[in-house]
């Protein structure tokens, strides 16, 4: 159920995901940056960033009922793939958490985007 009206109700379970999602991109980009050899995770920081504005925009589009909301969660559950993608080839904890979160972005943003 929406905050302010029910509007948003289809979208809840996705809305949740993509919090979660960008959440967990900027706790693990914090936790990349503060590693001493920050050079070969530059790959896996830029999608970190890009995934963790993605969700937040999907989140905003979502929330509002937007005409093309459900091409904004395709889009976010391939960048958030990709996310995954390159955090699992990080061995850190951080990594192979925020993996799991953007898998199970692109799992409720791809049910979002069928509906």
């Amino acid at each position: 159920m929406g905050i302010v009206n029910t509007g948003a109700d289809p979208y809840q379970a996705c809305i949740y995901a993509c919090g979660r999602c960008a959440q967990a991109c900027y706790e693990c980009l914090d936790d990349c940056l503060n590693e001493e050899d920050v050079n070969p995770r530059k790959n896996c920081i830029k999608i970190l960033i890009e995934c963790a504005k993605m969700c937040e925009m999907s989140v905003g589009l979502m929330a509002m009922n937007a005409q093309f909301a459900k091409d904004y969660c395709k889009l976010c559950a391939t960048i958030c793939d990709k996310c995954s993608q390159e955090c699992k080839m990080v061995q850190d904890e951080h990594c192979q958490k925020c993996a799991q979160e953007c898998t199970t972005c692109a799992e409720e943003c791809n049910k979002m985007a069928k509906m």
